[in-house]
């Protein structure tokens, strides 16, 4: 009897496993250039208030004690 029961908990398991692994693959979605576009407007963004933005980006600079922390990083050498 023990021995059904545990036989019952490893095949939930494993369907839990495979079913979960499944949503998980599914969520994965890629942007197509076209639709940047409609990505980069300012009503997709998370805020829009313009000083709350600057204000954190001068923050997050400020932390990484780096100018230019939150936008395109390029090398010491010169080449963007």
């Amino acid at each position: 009897m023990n021995l059904d029961r545990l036989n019952r908990f490893r095949r939930l398991a494993k369907s839990t496993t495979v079913l979960a692994s499944l949503l998980l693959c599914s969520a994965c979605s890629t942007v197509q250039p076209w639709q940047k576009g409609m990505l980069a407007k300012p009503e997709m963004s998370f805020s829009n208030d313009r000083l709350e933005n600057r204000f954190t980006a001068h923050i997050y600079s400020s932390k990484e004690a780096a100018a230019g922390g939150a936008s395109v990083g390029g090398g010491g050498c010169g080449c963007n």
